[in-house]
This record gives C-alpha cells, structure tokens and sequence, in this order.
C-alpha cells in the first residue's frame, strides 16, 4: 500500500463527531429493517398463513377493490392440490392456488357458477422482478396446460385466473405489470399478435393506513403487525389479531399466525432464547405483555449499541480520508467487517500514524 502524505487534523475531531452522531438512529434503523427482509425470504410462514381460506378471503375482501370481487362466493373456497398443478409449479413452494366459484346460484340455493383460480405468489426480495409479468405468464400457461391434461376442463372453456403478488421489499414495487410493457414497440398490424396479461400486486409497505383500519380482516392486522415500531406495538396489534380470530373455526389460522408472529415480528425485538414455542395468538399475546417492558429496554439498549458501532466506524472512514485522502477499497472493505476493537484501535492509531499502512498494521 503506497505511503500517503500526512495532513493536518486540527479541525477534524469536533466535525467528525458531529457528522458521525447525526447518523446513529438512522443508521440503526435500517439495519433492523434490511435483516427482517432477508430473514423473511428464507421462512415458509407467510406460505403456511395463506394455506387457510379465511387469510385467502380477507386479502381479497379487502385490498383488491374491483367489482367482480363482490360476486365471489367465498363459501366455495377451496385450496388446489398437487394434483392439479405441472411438476414446474408444484416445485415452487412459495406459490399458492386457490379456486372459488362465482356467486351464481340455483333457486335451491346451490352455487352453479364458474370456478375462478387465484394464483397467488410470494415475494419476498429486497426489490422487484423486472420480469415478473413473463414468469407468471409462463405459469399460468403451465396450470392451464395441466388443467386440461388432468381432465378439468369440461367445457372447452379455460377457467379465469388472478395472479396476485404479494410483496414485501422496502423499495416500492416498480416492474411492468403487463407483459405487453416488456415488449419492443412493434407495427399497430404486428401489435395484435403480442401476448396480453396483467398481475394485481399488494405492495405491503406501500397500502395506505386507512385501508388497514378493518374492524373484521385479519390481512389489515398482519400488515400493520409489519410496520409495528416496537414491543408495544407488537402486543397491541396481536391482541387484535386474536380477538378477530376467536371464533372456533379460526383455531388453525390463529396457530399458523403464532408461528408467523415468533418467526418473523418478535424476532425485530425479542432478546435471544426469550420467544417460547407457543401455539395460538392469545397465548403468544399473553407472553408478549408478560414482557414488554423489559423487551423495550433491551431492544432501545441494542439500537444504542448499535448506532454507536456505526458512528464509531463512520468517524474512522471520515478521519482517515481526511488525513490520508480517499480510502482504497481494501481499506473499505476491512472497516466493514471490522469488530468494534479493532475500530477503536484503528483510530488511536490514526492519531500519529504517518500513512495508512502504520494504521492497519497487527504489530
């Protein structure tokens, strides 16, 4: 590493701190926020939510508002099996099939309409596919390809099918929602021939609050359950969540939104070896509130731990820079993985050292 010119550092002490400081809580925020994300892209618990109708029927009720919706007769829900679907969709285990009639019925009463198909898909990236419009094109052509081998067609008629993308990446979802965007402009007579298909998308991080102020959907519970900004808060919304689900015929949603909760919510702010393996939301309440205010210090104490790692570190790339000009991306990347030790001893010896090699040097 070539030797560098000693500067001055009068000045830089006083400006480093401040600069440094100012970025500590944000800095620590998103740190929490990005390891929620990965972690979520890695857990099957959303999956295991929406694999019981009334999460399927409370998502559509309430956050896709088109007409047809209020024809759906939610009482035909039923979950597509393995044997409906190609080996290529039953290998994509974050992908989920729904059918539910429309609301045409006999006099008797008896629903005679034509089944509708919700293809539902999870994604769980930090941002979206730009793609996204040709996978499910592919996918839907594969299901319908083996509604028809295995004998469901009757009519010679295709079932309809919604594809709808849930999504929880912190940048705002910005990929095409029709395949027809993703193709080169082509003569009005060629245009014809293109493939059209268009997607629903729930931008989770993106519904507006007033749409999640539903006294009976536990979908608006779970997204608010996401933006939960600590203990408390988490208490409060899983106290909700379970008195929606109370009645008796929920049991196995409320289990499957425990298990959502441990996983993916309490691990934002729950100490290590502290969250107990229970097995449905009033239980998982009861320990929350059990719990909350020692949560809350801990939780607050890890932020300041944190954010002082962070400015600590922040000050020795701004010291360093200042005195030895810009860092070379070696140096970068030694910072980055640094533990806080070798942080500080990094920048006591930045004090008097005369190049950067003196800094990094073990002996």
């Amino acid at each position: 590493m070539p030797k560098q010119a000693k500067a001055p550092m009068d000045q830089a002490g006083a400006a480093l701190e401040s600069v440094a400081m100012c970025r500590k809580m944000r800095i620590s925020t998103h740190r929490r926020m990005v390891g929620l994300a990965v972690m979520s892209t890695h857990d099957n618990a959303y999956k295991n939510v929406f694999s019981h109708p009334r999460a399927v029927k409370d998502l559509l009720r309430g956050f896709v508002h088109e007409d047809w919706v209020q024809q759906l007769d939610y009482s035909t829900l039923e979950k597509v099996s393995g044997s409906y679907v190609s080996d290529d969709l039953r290998d994509r285990e974050d992908d989920i099939i729904w059918r539910i009639r429309m609301r045409t019925k006999t006099s008797q009463g008896k629903a005679t309409g034509e089944w509708l198909y919700v293809y539902l898909l999870l994604e769980f990236q930090s941002s979206s596919d730009p793609w996204m419009a040709v996978r499910i094109l592919t996918y839907i052509g594969l299901l319908y390809q083996d509604l028809i081998k295995s004998g469901q067609i009757k009519a010679r008629k295709l079932p309809a099918i919604f594809p709808l993308v849930l999504y929880n990446g912190e940048s705002p979802w910005s990929a095409a929602r029709e395949v027809e965007e993703l193709i080169e402009p082509v003569p009005q007579s060629l245009a014809a021939y293109r493939p059209r298909l268009r997607y629903f998308v729930m931008d989770e991080g993106r519904v507006p609050k007033a749409s999640l102020h539903q006294e009976d959907n536990a979908i608006a519970s779970l997204v608010q359950l996401e933006r939960s900004a600590g203990p408390q808060d988490i208490a409060n919304m899983v106290g909700e969540l379970a008195h929606k689900l109370r009645a008796p015929q929920n049991r196995e949603l409320r289990r499957a939104l425990a298990v959502w909760v441990r996983r993916l919510v309490l691990r934002r702010f729950a100490p290590e070896g502290e969250i107990i393996e229970l097995e449905d939301l009033p239980e998982v309440h009861h320990m929350i509130s059990e719990r909350v205010e020692s949560w809350t210090q801990q939780w607050l104490q890890q932020g300041k731990l944190e954010g002082k790692f962070e400015a600590e570190a922040d000050m020795l790339r701004r010291l360093l820079t200042r005195r030895f000009g810009p860092l070379p991306p070696e140096v970068q990347a030694q910072i980055n993985a640094a533990s806080a030790q070798q942080i500080e001893a990094w920048f006591d010896r930045s004090v008097d050292a005369s190049d950067l090699v003196q800094v990094f040097s073990s002996h």
